[in-house]
């Protein structure tokens, strides 16, 4: 009899305990908009996007400057029997900005190949300022015949970069891993000029 009494007295504390997790789920909700509005902080909305392609909650980057642009020209090159090109060929980015463009890829030979890209910029300067942050060019890739490929390519520029370069190209090199390495492609004609300026001053 007292084991019974036991058991039933178990069985109605672990009832009050299942409801009281019970109600502090449904309470977490009102909780935490009172914390957001105390604090500011859009907790429960940082996976939400306003229209300017921000999520809501995340921080503001201080570091851009958008007192100025600076246009980015994106060129490939491919050394070997295989197409290869940027989704776009120029935008305008801030100082500070972080920013994202894709290269697009496709093995049109008949057998497997490994590759690798290299990058190079002009004006020659830039480079150091031009921080990538996420890059194909990172590794080598084995792409079967036919295969396409898209790749990121995340990066920031310094806005400690001179104010006298207002334009940047960021070349890619695409090359067959085993063959030899090709030589950094020639800038652009469109950054002759930039490259030129720098090299009479």
């Amino acid at each position: 009899m007292n084991l019974r009494v036991a058991n039933m007295t178990m069985a109605g504390k672990l009832t009050v305990i299942a409801l009281g997790m019970l109600a502090f789920g449904y309470a977490l909700g009102p909780i935490y908009n009172a914390i957001c509005e105390m604090t500011g902080i859009n907790i429960l909305a940082l996976g939400e996007r306003n229209t300017t392609g921000v999520k809501v909650g995340d921080p503001v980057n201080t570091q851009v400057d958008r007192s100025r642009s600076i246009t980015v020209e994106f060129d490939a090159n491919a050394r070997g029997p295989w197409e290869f090109r940027p989704a776009q060929r120029s935008m305008q980015v801030h100082p500070g900005e972080m920013v994202t463009v894709m290269y697009e890829f496709q093995n049109v030979q008949n057998r497997r190949m490994a590759a690798q890209a290299i990058p190079s910029y002009a004006p020659m300067q830039a480079a150091a300022h031009f921080n990538k942050l996420q890059c194909f060019c990172f590794n080598q890739y084995t792409l079967e015949p036919g295969e396409k490929k898209s790749w990121p390519v995340v990066f920031v520029i310094d806005p400690k970069l001179s104010r006298d370069v207002s334009t940047i190209t960021l070349s890619y090199t695409f090359f067959e891993v085993g063959g030899s390495v090709p030589a950094a492609p020639q800038p652009t004609a469109a950054a002759r000029p930039a490259a030129d300026a720098e090299v009479r001053s």
